[in-house]
């Protein structure tokens, strides 16, 4: 099967670009709201430490909020909500640039036929996690064979 220059650069380029944004854009939402929450709850916990001798429903509050933040950190932690968004939007920016750099024929694009580069160029950004998880299984077969 072989596609276009501008079925490549709309379908497969355009559709990463936007994935990879609303991805980064969807973890970068979840985080802030998240530690928005955490940082309130643990605001909380001294202003309240002040009532709790007085009212046992205060002691209660803040040891819900104390449960609050750590539940909230194993999320935040389970999830990888900033270190995703950091990953997506540096993705996003990078097939960002090859395009316009394709584009402009600026850089590396200076050439007579640039498309095949383009492609392999954002083809490898797309599957790199792929292709070092396969380095890193090729490295350590070959150290298992030394």
């Amino acid at each position: 099967m072989s596609i276009t220059e501008r079925e490549y650069l709309f379908e497969r380029l355009e559709d990463q670009i936007n994935w990879y944004d609303k991805k980064s854009s969807d973890c970068q939402k979840k985080y802030k709201r998240l530690k928005w929450v955490e940082i309130g709850s643990a605001a909380a916990i001294p202003i309240l430490s002040g009532f709790s001798s007085n009212l046992q429903v205060i002691a209660v509050i803040i040891s819900l909020l104390g449960a609050s933040i750590a539940i909230i950190e194993s999320l935040l932690s389970l999830g990888k909500y900033h270190e995703n968004w950091i990953e997506y939007r540096g993705i996003s920016e990078t097939l960002k640039q090859e395009k316009y750099m394709y584009l402009t024929r600026a850089g590396v694009y200076k050439i007579s036929e640039p498309f095949e580069l383009l492609v392999e160029r954002i083809e490898s950004i797309i599957s790199k996690e792929n292709i070092n998880w396969a380095n890193l299984n090729s490295k350590k077969q070959g150290e298992d064979k030394k």
